[in-house]
């Protein structure tokens, strides 16, 4: 993630990460990141509103999911069941992401074991949304990007290194609200 965020602008769209991580791990995580990285990096909490160069990280043991509201739109972290295997789920994120952004937004499963993310991308990518994985030959487990590519849910895979480039590209044909 670090390697990611630290390629990136200042002035990139907003960007929402869920990283499997503990309760009490995710805010020295954003901090740590946001010493580090030229966009500004938070735990997120509900009501923080999506801005350019601002990236929000779920916070351990809740959900974080996309809401509208007057003002464009924000985060809510909830305490919900398990998705996956995991609080916070990366189908949740992107499922809510699919519902508020559509086509707007910009999919990318990165890492990680097992197959959550996998369905939220494939509805990323039924919103009509821009959707790809880490390749296997740079992700350190394969199992999450695998998953996705098994159901359709992104048609790319792209090594780590080429993914702060791919985003910075998206970045220029996206919408700026």
């Amino acid at each position: 993630m670090a390697e990611v965020l630290h390629a990136l602008p200042d002035d990139m769209p907003p960007i929402v990460v869920v990283q499997h991580m503990p309760k009490g791990f995710t805010a020295s995580f954003a901090r740590r990141l946001d010493k580090l990285c030229p966009l500004s990096v938070a735990e997120a909490r509900t009501g923080d509103h999506l801005a350019h160069g601002r990236v929000l990280i779920a916070p351990g043991d809740r959900h974080m999911i996309l809401r509208r509201d007057g003002a464009g739109a924000c985060v809510e972290t909830v305490d919900a069941p398990l998705v996956s295997g995991h609080r916070p789920s990366v189908d949740v994120l992107f499922g809510s992401v699919a519902q508020v952004a559509g086509s707007d937004a910009l999919g990318v499963l990165m890492t990680g074991m097992g197959k959550d993310g996998a369905r939220g991308l494939r509805k990323m990518k039924d919103a009509g949304a821009r959707t790809f994985v880490q390749d296997a030959a740079t992700c350190v487990v394969f199992g999450m990007p695998k998953a996705a590519l098994a159901i359709g849910a992104s048609d790319t895979a792209v090594p780590l290194g080429r993914i702060p480039a791919k985003l910075r590209a998206w970045s220029r044909i996206a919408p700026h609200p």
